[in-house]
């Protein structure tokens, strides 16, 4: 026979802070941040993002100062996003392939001021780079090309081996791309470098603050919904998933994120390897417009969002938040 009440009372282990940390079955660390930045030209300059408050677009230098905080943090992995110029977009995202793009340049400053103290990851897709702000090559009639944009990014990612990344992370949604990348990695010889795929990522409204940090708004023709996902599938989520890690995926990425914890749970559940998360430019904007208008504490509200994502099944996430999420995790 089962205990019950009153021999059973689940308020006797919440009665105390000591006993609330005792049982807490999740726990949110710094380690558990990767922190988005984005990069743009010049030197000592720091671009606030007016959809995104609190968060800048910074140059080289700015980037390099950012990693150094992120360290002293416990912050384990930034993740990089360029801002780039308009007279270097073209309809072939040529700028991607540049062994000394903005992306690149970035690499190997966060790896001179920190060294392996902390991770790179960095984002291989060509929307940052063209013209028309697709993640690929199009055809007359503006058709994303999956095979021949696969070549573009196989050239992209091993640019950005040779410049220092750790952690490719293909963001473009192209079939099959993930295996190409890894087969490219291995015969350059670059064995260590993990990839982390966009293996879910959905045709979302949430990433609209985000084009604005990489310039790609009013870029944009059209949509993406012919390769980022029906936000109305989960089994097909699962099916990206294995393919991915099938290819040769370290591990899989779930975007946007709190829209999205059934999908983290279900990867997590069906898979066992390691799951990450997007909290995107959307969500962030929404807790501190939250907070901005007394809706809600902006800590509190931080930190409940990313715990959640770990309760989910999340290895760790990426999160604008992470600076302030680490400070208070730190405290």
């Amino acid at each position: 026979m089962s205990a019950s009440y009153p021999a059973i009372r689940l308020r006797r282990t919440r009665a105390s802070i000591w006993s609330r940390a005792l049982h807490r079955e999740t726990v949110l660390t710094p380690a558990d941040l990767i922190w988005p930045l984005f990069v743009t030209e010049g030197r000592g300059v720091e671009e606030p993002v007016a959809s995104l408050p609190g968060v800048s677009r910074w140059s080289v230098d700015g980037i390099a100062a950012r990693a150094k905080e992120a360290v002293a943090m416990g912050i384990p992995c930034l993740a990089l996003f360029p801002n780039t110029q308009p007279d270097r977009r073209s309809d072939d995202g040529a700028e991607a392939l540049n062994p000394d793009n903005l992306m690149c340049r970035a690499i190997r400053a966060i790896k001179d001021a920190c060294g392996d103290d902390i991770g790179v990851l960095t984002d291989v897709a060509l929307d940052p780079y063209t013209v028309h702000g697709q993640d690929g090559l199009l055809d007359e009639a503006g058709y994303v090309l999956n095979d021949a944009t696969i070549e573009a990014l196989v050239g992209q990612s091993l640019n950005q081996a040779v410049a220092g990344a750790d952690v490719i992370a293909p963001s473009d949604m192209m079939d099959g791309r993930v295996g190409a990348i890894r087969a490219a990695l291995e015969e350059a010889g670059h064995v260590n470098i993990q990839i982390m795929a966009y293996a879910a990522k959905y045709a979302s409204a949430f990433y609209g603050p985000f084009r604005d940090a990489v310039g790609s708004r009013g870029l944009l023709r059209g949509d993406k919904k012919t390769y980022q996902m029906d936000p109305a599938n989960a089994e097909e989520a699962l099916r990206e998933v294995a393919l991915d890690l099938a290819e040769g995926a370290d591990s899989v990425m779930v975007k946007p994120g709190l829209p999205y914890l059934d999908i983290v749970r279900q990867v997590k559940e069906r898979f066992e390897v390691p799951v990450f998360a997007y909290q995107v430019s959307g969500e962030y904007a929404m807790i501190e417009a939250a907070a901005a208008a007394g809706a809600g504490d902006r800590e509190a509200l931080v930190l409940e969002t990313l715990m959640a994502f770990k309760r989910a099944g999340c290895s760790g996430v990426l999160t604008y938040h992470a600076p302030l999420a680490a400070k208070l995790l730190g405290a």
